[in-house]
């Protein structure tokens, strides 16, 4: 097979080991899978195996379809007997055959996550459990990461000794899996989980595919939990021609159950093991690799490995720092729409990454702004993600009540126990009347169907009415707010506890500054009002007009951009307390959970082949507060040598802008005004006999201005201890009361 000239020495070594234990090292964009296709076809028509006897394993059908596609181009007759697929559709093959040995019929049926939802409902109704306090995502979310860990239900009863909260958990996923079983169904971790019970427990079946796999490669090494290394481990077990590709650096997965070290220990586990290291790298320019190198050489938990290329060194990484995240979003609007008029870059060149979902937001507004078309990659517009169209619901039905879509929508967010029958004879009452769905809900004691229906439809109606009346005298976002506290929106999302939940929890965050954000806009026309903010979301949130399948940029979160690469990366919100974000750096593990980090930026760094842009923000604002960050440590750990533009000095934030700790934030979901608890001022006077009050710019009897309620007088300010409530009597709007922090008073 020839292939030395289009490979290089370390490629040639990897493509040649084909019998034992062999880690191949793969830096990003070192050709990783172009040498397992052409190890595949050099097995077959150099070494003489049979394709029958090799497993090539992957985790997504894509890179499945890929490789199969690759292997075929190469191998021509004979490929199609290889089996390459993922784990997952590998283990429904291997239990279609033989489940029936561990007490399951082989016409099992497999459980999405849906099924999985109506299934918990079932179990902790049967329970006595109550979901308000034990959210169901909860136990499952529990009981996947056990079975990652191959840990069945005795065994978690068993460490749940006592932990009240993890015996509960122990005793649903008994009832779980004896539901299953009777269901003869299995789960997406039981695919893995039930192959590796049945290779343990049925030793013909494990050496039947022992022989037919004699020559396993497995991709992706690094993305592999306990469960996977546990299957590959077995089936190698007989032959131990196992090649395994991944890289330690790219493992950033770790919130889905990956274990990095399944890689970093492969030599312990086997100990004959070549290891070769694929460091020439195709893809980005020497500057690009040589920052991602000094940021990824801080990581103790690590195999050493430096990426270089032949592409030449190529422009420094440009960075750059701004006041506020609207100046950065409005950068890389602008930079882009330079360079496709200097014809430098197309948009399909360009990506913005960034670490939640959540600052997508400003990056849409901006690029809408200047007719920018792009698509967003592992996520949906921001103004369609499920909780902001919930939240914008109650908005729109306390604004105008005639939108039925929206009112249908809410009335069961959060869940109220209202039936469809109930809805849809409410919905009959208001087309037989003529009148609109919410206004038929206000006359449920008069719609005879109903009968006792009318009592859960009362609740609802009394908080619209409640919020409409409050919108009369409060801002949008204090609105929003207290639409928040009054459903326990955010509070249902927290007591999951799950990486999804958080992502949610983040994009309610944003939602509120960009309440803010309309209310502070000085350049807007007339006065802040419900109607003017719901009008302007509704204008920036059409997007239809945009052509997909033409020229786009990309905006994703760094976690999907994994396994891609573009001409033009920009790297936004390189903040401490962004990323790295505050929960990894107060974590008990801070040291694990900040090099997980460190390996999604060296991911992030990696995409870019010809030009990188770092950006980040001295202030952005956080739920709707303005938050102080310093510029993130992994921008830090880049020489200046390799930058095109200096980290400033770090500045203190002016005494007069009240700050907000991210910490605050945990107690803000408590009891929302709490959220200005963390404004960094030391108290050094009295106002108004409060002690512990800390440095205003007014006192006790000063004249003031409100941006919705204008000028007024200060009559007492109490302390809060870390905040402090503000009585201003206002010329017009009378008496209020307000926390300072949130107010943003302006002396007069």
């Amino acid at each position: 097979m020839a292939f030395n000239e289009t490979m290089n020495e370390m490629q040639q070594q990897a493509v040649l080991h084909t019998d034992g234990p062999l880690l191949i090292l793969a830096g990003a964009g070192s050709g990783k899978t172009r040498v397992l296709t052409h190890r595949a076809a050099y097995l077959i028509e150099e070494a003489g195996v049979n394709p029958y006897h090799i497993m090539a394993i992957t985790f997504t059908n894509k890179a499945a379809g890929e490789m199969r596609q690759r292997i075929d181009d190469i191998v021509g007759y004979g490929s199609e007997s290889i089996w390459v697929a993922t784990f997952h559709s590998s283990c429904v093959r291997i239990l279609r055959r033989h489940i029936d040995r561990i007490g399951f019929d082989t016409n099992f049926t497999i459980y999405d996550a849906d099924d999985q939802k109506t299934l918990m409902k079932e179990i902790c109704k049967r329970l006595e459990i109550d979901t308000k306090i034990y959210k169901e995502r909860t136990f499952l979310s529990a009981i996947s990461s056990a079975k990652d860990e191959l840990i069945d239900p005795i065994a978690f009863s068993l460490r749940a000794q006592g932990d009240y909260q993890k015996q509960r958990q122990a005793e649903v996923y008994k009832e779980y899996q004896a539901s299953l079983r009777k269901n003869n169904a299995l789960d997406f971790d039981d695919l893995i989980m039930k192959t590796v019970e049945l290779f343990k427990t049925d030793a013909e079946v494990l050496e039947y595919y022992q022989e037919r796999f004699r020559y396993i490669m497995v991709d992706e090494y690094q993305d592999t939990n306990t469960a996977q290394f546990q299957l590959i481990k077995l089936l190698a077990g007989k032959y131990r021609n196992l090649c395994v590709v991944g890289d330690d650096d790219q493992s950033i997965y770790k919130f889905r159950g990956a274990n990095i070290y399944n890689i970093l220990h492969f030599e312990k586990e086997f100990p004959d093991a070549k290891v070769i290291k694929l460091e020439q790298n195709y893809r980005s320019t020497q500057n690009i690799l040589n920052a991602a190198n000094h940021v990824i050489a801080n990581n103790v938990g690590r195999k050493r490995k430096e990426l270089w290329t032949e592409n030449g060194e190529g422009e420094k990484v440009a960075f750059r720092q701004f006041e506020t995240g609207n100046e950065e979003a409005d950068y890389v609007a602008g930079d882009i729409t330079s360079k496709v008029r200097k014809g430098i870059c197309g948009y399909k060149d360009c990506a913005v990454l960034y670490r939640t979902n959540a600052q997508s937001r400003l990056f849409e507004e901006r690029f809408i702004a200047s007719n920018i078309p792009y698509k967003i990659v592992g996520g949906v517009n921001f103004y369609a993600r499920r909780e902001i169209k919930d939240l914008l619901a109650y908005l729109k039905t306390i604004d105008n009540a005639r939108d039925d879509l929206a009112v249908r929508r809410i009335i069961n967010v959060p869940k109220r126990g209202i039936g469809a029958t109930t809805l849809n004879r409410v919905q009959d009452y208001a087309l037989q009347q003529g009148i609109g769905f919410y206004e038929a809900l206000k006359m449920a004691e008069d719609i005879p169907t109903l009968g006792r229906g009318a009592a859960k439809l009362k609740p609802f109606v009394t908080l619209i009415q409640t919020m409409r009346s409050k919108a009369e005298y409060i801002g949008v976002t204090e609105l929003l707010q207290e639409v928040i506290e009054e459903t326990g929106y955010v509070e249902e999302l927290e007591a999951e506890n799950t990486e999804e939940a958080q992502q949610r929890i983040s994009n309610i965050d944003e939602l509120i500054s960009k309440a803010a954000a309309y209310e502070a806009d000085e350049t807007r026309e007339g006065p802040a009002t419900l109607s003017g903010f719901l009008e302007e979301v509704a204008l920036v949130a059409d997007i239809d007009s945009v052509d997909e399948a033409q020229d786009y940029v990309v905006l994703m979160t760094l976690h999907s951009a994994k396994g891609l690469e573009f001409p033009q990366v920009y790297l936004a919100g390189m903040e401490d307390g962004l990323f790295p974000s505050y929960m990894s750096i107060c974590a008990d593990n801070s040291v694990e959970e900040i090099e997980e980090e460190r390996r999604l930026c060296y991911v992030g760094i990696t995409r870019a082949k010809a030009r990188l842009s770092i950006s980040c923000a001295r202030q952005r604002m956080i739920r709707g507060e303005t938050q102080y960050n310093k510029v993130s440590r992994f921008v830090k750990e880049i020489p200046a040598s390799l930058l095109a533009g200096e980290i400033r000095k770090e500045r203190e934030p002016e005494r007069h802008k009240p700050t907000m700790s991210q910490f605050a934030r945990q107690a803000f979901r408590a009891k929302p005004m709490a959220m200005t608890q963390a404004a960094q001022v030391p108290p050094v006077k009295n106002f108004g006999g409060n002690a512990d009050a800390q440095v205003l710019s007014y006192v006790v009897g000063d004249r003031v201005k409100h941006v919705k309620f204008g000028a007024g007088t200060v009559k007492q300010i109490v302390s809060g201890g870390r905040d402090y409530e503000v009585t201003v009597e206002f010329d017009s709007a009378g008496v209020k009361k307000m926390f300072a922090a949130f107010a943003k008073l302006q002396k007069l």
